[in-house]
């Protein structure tokens, strides 16, 4: 992969439930997922990161399954109108009921990190390095839905993340995190 210059002032960050990282190592992500040929060293030890837009995908408990959703250039005239309509904010994040009531009590902690060690993957504001990264510094957030409000995220909650499946069929950008904890999920592939 070449290093792609960032753009002046990018900002990137990684969140994390541990308040104390004094130094990010590279290490392999815990759940290995399938890449395109030649991508497989993704799967492999790095420090992940995410930029400032992209930063509300992770305004939740580390473990909380949700799904954001947000239009996109390449978005239908049908699929704004028809999934996303005149609402004025930026995402939608749609959570599991059995997480909300830690949503509103539990905190995570924001590290900034520094843009130049990290290299742009081009997904969802992502991206990555492969040497050991020392923070800037850290921040708590507290009451994780109103950070997520104040960061124009419009948050929906839903007995089961399971019939939204279809959304990552549409045009609109469609992220879905963890997933894999969310019950039903595998049922309804």
């Amino acid at each position: 992969m070449t290093e792609q210059p960032h753009a002046p002032g990018v900002r990137l960050f990684h969140f994390s439930d541990d308040p104390a990282i004094g130094r990010f190592e590279p290490r392999p992500v815990a759940v290995s997922s399938a890449r395109p040929p030649g991508r497989e060293w993704l799967n492999g030890p790095l420090v992940w990161a995410i930029d400032d837009w992209h930063q509300p995908l992770y305004l939740f408990p580390r473990d909380c399954p949700r799904i954001l959703i947000w239009p996109t250039d390449a978005t239908t005239p049908n699929d704004r109108v028809a999934l996303w309509g005149e609402r004025r904010a930026r995402m939608i994040a749609y959570v599991e009921r059995a997480w909300h009531a830690r949503i509103r009590t539990g905190h995570i902690y924001r590290y900034e990190l520094p843009a130049e060690a990290f290299e742009p993957l081009d997904d969802a504001g992502m991206q990555v390095s492969r040497e050991a990264v020392d923070p800037l510094g850290v921040e708590r957030f507290g009451d994780l839905r109103a950070a997520l409000e104040a960061a124009g995220v419009e948050v929906h909650v839903l007995p089961s993340l399971a019939p939204l499946r279809p959304l990552f069929a549409t045009t609109l950008h469609a992220s879905g995190i963890r997933l894999r904890n969310s019950p039903g999920w595998q049922d309804s592939a």
